[in-house]
């Protein structure tokens, strides 16, 4: 089965993760799909049993309420059992939304297979390859 690739992301940040994440599930010859937000349902989501979720840190360090975490919300009774990993862009602060959204995710019963990868604005090189290393574990998994 594929991996799935779901993101939200407004200055192009968290879409260079996403295809860097894309870039590692396709090194080991597996199958991605790659999909903003606005063009998936929680529920054609959850049909897969690999997911990583990207989304920047807006506001005071949380995730973009307006299309991210309404999908989210939505996905979260749906997760139990799946793999996945998180990442995202931020401005400001230091991280403290993916900590929490880390936390949250466990609760869901999902496997979250590492720390969510994130980057202080536009990814270095670092966070690209922190990022492929994402699609590899998720495509190994």
């Amino acid at each position: 089965m594929a991996v799935l690739i779901v993101y939200w992301t407004s200055s192009g940040n968290t879409g260079m993760m996403a295809d860097a994440i894309k870039e590692g599930v396709l090194s080991l010859g597996k199958q991605v799909e790659i999909r903003m937000v606005s063009d998936i349902s929680a529920s054609e989501a959850a049909k897969y049993d690999k997911i990583a979720l990207g989304c920047p840190s807006m506001g005071i360090e949380q995730l973009e309420e307006y299309e991210f975490e309404p999908f989210y919300n939505e996905l979260k009774p749906l997760l139990f059992g799946k793999k996945i990993v998180l990442f995202g862009s931020y401005s400001w602060g230091d991280g403290a939304w993916m900590r929490t959204w880390q936390d949250d995710a466990r609760t869901t019963g999902a496997q979250v297979l590492t720390a969510g990868v994130i980057a202080n604005e536009t990814p270095d090189d670092v966070a690209l390859e922190a990022c492929r290393y994402l699609g590899e574990m998720l495509a190994k998994a």
